[in-house]
């Protein structure tokens, strides 16, 4: 008797996680991340929604631009509290272009941009990144940022972080009350 039961717990159990490993692999199948490919600016072409990530001060290495391609089925967001970030829309790519260089270039450090596109899963450009890149010698590298972006139906978050590496060396943020 209790052979059968021990058998039929376990039975149970093995449909429980079977079950539960096929809900997490299914959701993670509707998200898809997207490719970055380096561009010239010269590519950039259309009007978009700028997103200023980061840059709390003038310390923070942590800055980011998003250009947004309107008229397209995406939007773009960060994956960040409100506060982290700025939001300016319909703006020309002479005008988004120059406010998110003037952005990320503002750090001390700073060394040259990277732009970059967004590309979704059909090879389309959905949309531009610039980066900053530090001098290599301040930080031990020059790009300092872990991003990526998923794509979940017609949203497109954007995950914006230090590398864990840079992250450890900088010197403690102390916040202001």
């Amino acid at each position: 008797m209790y052979k059968k039961e021990r058998r039929c717990i376990i039975k149970k159990l093995t449909f429980v996680l079977v079950l539960i490993l096929s809900i997490v692999s299914s959701s993670f199948a509707i998200a898809a991340n997207l490719k970055t490919e380096e561009v010239k600016k010269e590519d950039v072409k259309g009007v978009f929604t700028l997103i200023l990530y980061g840059g709390r001060d003038v310390n923070d290495i942590e800055r980011l631009a998003i250009l947004d391609l309107e008229g397209d089925k995406y939007t773009f967001e960060p994956y960040a509290p409100e506060f982290d970030y700025r939001i300016k829309k319909s703006l020309s790519e002479k005008e988004a272009l120059e406010m998110a260089y003037e952005f990320v270039s503002s750090h001390n450090a700073f060394y040259r941009s990277q732009l970059s596109r967004i590309i979704d899963d059909k090879g389309n450009t959905i949309g531009y990144e610039l980066r900053p890149l530090y001098m290599p010698f301040i930080y031990g590298v020059s790009d300092v940022l872990d991003v990526y972006y998923s794509l979940k139906g017609e949203k497109v978050r954007a995950y914006i972080r230090i590398i864990p590496s840079v992250e450890r060396a900088l010197p403690e943020r102390t916040l202001v009350s």
